[in-house]
């Protein structure tokens, strides 16, 4: 795995404004971006007594959290991902799943996975049966990325974090989410070896520090 160093802010709203003015002027936009943004959907995983929940409350140096995720409601492209945080860099691996693959998991039809050929997969199973790890919330949120080459930078900005609170059908279209507590507007710097001076000026919003704000964490705020 490859780790990054990734920034997070809780911004307000005319701040989001400001940037991406400042971002469009020297960034490119993602190019999967329909209009400048795309739809997420995520389901997040987590054990019987929340391990992943309170291991990110408690600020543990070393922790991982398991996703499946798709974009712009289209169930053709799906992922599962892990991602990995370890002295404040982060990770991530991911390997594609088919709708059938993700609709057996949150069924809990998961004698396919061992012989998937995917370690992601197999790595899952091992865990959904030694941890119990299960399907636990569905994370909706809108975000606008824009990518830099030179440090391999990617910035976005997320807003209109909903959640599904206990739901797990986010294959279904149909299932609705909730604003996910008070409106969090998030900006996320993600980079290599080094930030480029253009980008850490561009990013540059006075008063506002890095946070360690979670969009699962926050989608948890009912339960």
């Amino acid at each position: 795995m490859k780790y990054r160093h990734e920034w997070k802010h809780e911004i307000s709203y005319a701040d989001s404004l400001t940037l991406k003015m400042r971002l469009k002027a020297v960034m490119q936009s993602d190019s999967h971006a329909l209009g400048g943004k795309y739809e997420i959907r995520s389901l997040y995983f987590d054990t019987p007594t929340d391990n992943a929940l309170r291991e990110k409350s408690d600020g543990v140096n070393i922790r991982e959290k398991f996703r499946i995720r798709f974009y712009n409601g289209d169930t053709s492209f799906i992922k599962l991902e892990k991602k990995s945080k370890i002295n404040g860099l982060c990770a991530k691996e991911s390997c594609s799943i088919t709708r059938e693959e993700a609709q057996k998991i949150v069924d809990g039809d998961l004698g396919w996975m061992i012989t998937s050929g995917r370690p992601l997969c197999v790595e899952l199973y091992s865990k959904m049966k030694s941890e119990m790890l299960r399907p636990k919330t569905i994370v909706d949120y809108t975000r606008i990325p824009f990518t830099y080459g030179p440090g391999n930078v990617r910035v976005t900005i997320d807003y209109d974090i909903r959640t599904g609170e206990f739901r797990t059908d986010f294959l279904n279209p149909e299932t609705l989410t909730l604003p996910a507590g008070d409106s969090h507007i998030i900006l996320e710097v993600k980079w290599d070896e080094y930030l480029p001076d253009i980008i850490r000026d561009a990013v540059t919003v006075p008063n506002r520090h890095v946070t360690a704000f979670s969009k699962y964490e926050q989608c948890r705020v009912y339960g």
